[in-house]
């Protein structure tokens, strides 16, 4: 099954746990730090390989050790990475994430060369041949919002291509302008808070529902610990979180989107599709970083029985 993720890559530097940020030049011990790659396509071409996948990426990171560290690490996973770009002079794209005991994640962040990319840095014939198609952070990769890319993405969609869209920021005016790829993805996937900035909606029901009207064949809503709820044009469903020890909530919506593409892909409806996601997310919060905990598909499905 071959999968093109295209978007925002980061590198993670994750410490848990950490109760507050000391003062002065003081130190505070933690029990683990860790590096990750990180971000709404990164992150998820990460889960998606561990779930059986083959998975190209495509976006663009510095010219700098972290992006050396993020090629680096990708490859290992799995991931082809040949189609990412370097760019020159610019840094790649990182957070730091001080990770709470409840598993709350407030970040430090740089966005990089990923504000960047454009088309230019796509690979259309990549994007032809692939099964599906992850958009990650469109709000944020603002210079995808190109005319050529919504006709490529048609066409592609035309041909049986699956096409989903999740996104990272949750800045009004970013927000607004991620609207424009809704005409020409299949499932949009945004977090409670991002479906009602994206709409003026106050109520999550109808911010999803205001969303189905802008193209979409189905909307999901994440909603942390009360699960998901999936809008499609056949009904709304809400489906329940799994109930596990959360040790941090980084990559988790990045672990559902990779769940949820599987369960398509693997001929699954919506709402299994979307079950499967949230098994591949309530893995990922078991721990630390967005690969954490998630293994391989069979293991992350046993927790659905």
């Amino acid at each position: 099954m071959t999968v093109a993720t295209v978007g925002v890559h980061i590198v993670d530097i994750l410490a848990r746990p950490v109760e507050h940020i000391p003062d002065g030049q003081d130190t505070v011990l933690v029990d683990q730090i860790r590096l990750t790659a990180a971000g709404a396509a990164a992150g998820t071409a990460v889960d998606l390989v561990k779930l059986g996948n083959s998975v190209v990426t495509m976006g663009a990171v510095g010219d700098d050790e972290l992006g050396d560290f993020l090629l680096s690490v990708l490859a290992r996973r799995g991931v082809d990475v040949s189609r990412l770009a370097r760019r020159p002079g610019e840094q790649t794209a990182a957070s730091i994430l001080p990770i709470r005991p409840d598993g709350g994640r407030p970040s430090f962040h740089v966005p990089g060369a990923n504000l960047t990319v454009t088309y230019a840095d796509l690979d259309p014939g990549v994007l032809r041949g692939a099964r599906a198609i992850h958009l990650g952070g469109m709000d944020v990769t603002f210079g995808l919002g190109d005319p050529a890319f919504f006709a490529l993405l048609d066409e592609v969609r035309a041909s049986g291509t699956l096409v989903t869209m999740d996104l990272l920021s949750e800045l009004p005016d970013l927000l607004a302008m991620a609207r424009a790829f809704l005409p020409h993805v299949d499932y949009v996937l945004p977090n409670e808070t991002q479906a009602r900035l994206m709409t003026g909606e106050g109520d999550v029901a109808a911010a999803a529902a205001a969303l189905l009207a802008g193209g979409p064949r189905g909307v999901l809503v994440t909603l942390g610990a009360d699960g998901s709820l999936v809008v499609t044009r056949d009904g709304t469903e809400q489906v329940p979180a799994i109930k596990t020890d959360v040790s941090d909530t980084t990559g988790c919506g990045d672990a559902y989107c990779a769940g949820f593409l599987t369960g398509l892909l693997h001929g699954q409806d919506v709402p299994t599709a979307a079950r499967w996601g949230t098994a591949a997310a309530a893995r990922v919060a078991t721990g630390l970083g967005s690969d954490a905990g998630l293994t391989d598909l069979e293991s992350t499905l046993r927790i659905l029985q």
